[in-house]
């Protein structure tokens, strides 16, 4: 009974809305050029679970996908050659190539000192996971996206993103890239704990002790916001020179101003 209520409600948040945002200024060669298989691309979406979702995680970021880069057990994606993999209502786990996100402004997430055996296990979880779907029949894990600004308390909204069903955030795209890292132990933002403790000479020290927060909790905005995931700007890996920008009040036989 609640198959079709989940179905017009998955379609319903997922149109796209007339957004004002900015527009990241990079050509999609420059993008794929500074991305590396195993990044996190976080993107500013357009749609209405956008909004809800931006609203309730205090970010910019709305949704996260999984680059893997060209891989022969990746479907192609309307004809074009899929490079991520990401969680979509409707769709469920697919993969999709990277011009679906060139016109919105994107974010590059990259895991430091990961292992290339860590990298081939989380790229493996991930791919492994394709075509995995949102159970549409959950309708309350979806009506929870239909204001876009929920009056809800700050503090209570992270939690709001876990409300409904055992497997109450597929919607939010970052649960899946969360899990492919958790199982090879790569930090997010753990919980840390201390334990007050005696040295031998009689002194007082505290140890610190990182626990695995529940995937279901994660948002894009965590990978942002994580001291172990590095912020890669396209622009900066592109050999970027300052002098060699022509601007407006300038001729382009003079290139900087002496």
């Amino acid at each position: 009974m609640f198959r079709p209520l989940g179905h017009w409600l998955a379609s319903y948040l997922t149109r796209q809305i007339v957004t004002t945002g900015m527009v990241n200024k990079w050509d999609l060669a420059t993008l794929k050029a500074a991305l590396q298989p195993g990044d996190v691309l976080l993107v500013d979406g357009n749609t209405r679970i956008s909004s809800a979702i931006k609203y309730l995680t205090h970010s910019t970021w709305s949704h996260a996908a999984f680059y893997v880069g060209p891989h022969a057990l990746l479907p192609a994606h309307n004809g074009q050659m899929a490079e991520l993999i990401e969680s979509d209502l409707i769709d469920g786990v697919r993969a999709v190539p990277l011009a679906n996100y060139a016109m919105l402004q994107t974010r590059i997430c990259r895991p430091v000192g990961l292992t290339a055996e860590d990298r081939k296990k989380v790229i493996d979880y991930v791919i492994g996971h394709l075509g995995d779907s949102y159970d549409l029949r959950n309708a309350i894990d979806l009506v929870r996206y239909l204001l876009p600004n929920p009056p809800v308390p700050s503090r209570w909204r992270r939690r709001m993103l876990a409300l409904g069903s055992g497997d109450p955030t597929r919607a939010i795209c970052s649960t899946l890239i969360a899990q492919a890292f958790q199982i090879v132990r790569y930090p997010i933002l753990p919980i840390v704990t201390k334990e007050l403790l005696t040295s031998p000479n009689g002194k007082y020290y505290y140890r610190e002790y990182m626990h695995i927060r529940h995937h279901s909790l994660f948002t894009p905005r965590d990978f942002d916001i994580s001291p172990y995931f590095e912020i890669v700007k396209p622009t900066l890996e592109n050999s970027f020179k300052y002098r060699e920008i022509v601007w407006a009040d300038q001729s382009a036989s003079q290139p900087y101003l002496t």
